[in-house]
């Protein structure tokens, strides 16, 4: 294997490492709370 293959396969490595270290804070439902305890506050609280 020549070194730019090495290279090459070193960066793929730590590439696809980063990705799945990072996969589950980039989910959508990634809080540990659930849909039903979410409270909404309506959008004009602050008009007199």
């Amino acid at each position: 294997m020549t070194r730019t293959k090495k290279i090459l396969a070193t960066i793929a490595l730590v590439l696809g490492a980063t990705a799945v270290a990072t996969s589950p804070a980039l989910a959508d439902s990634h809080s540990p709370v659930s849909p039903q305890d979410t409270v909404v506050a309506p959008l004009d609280s602050h008009s007199p």
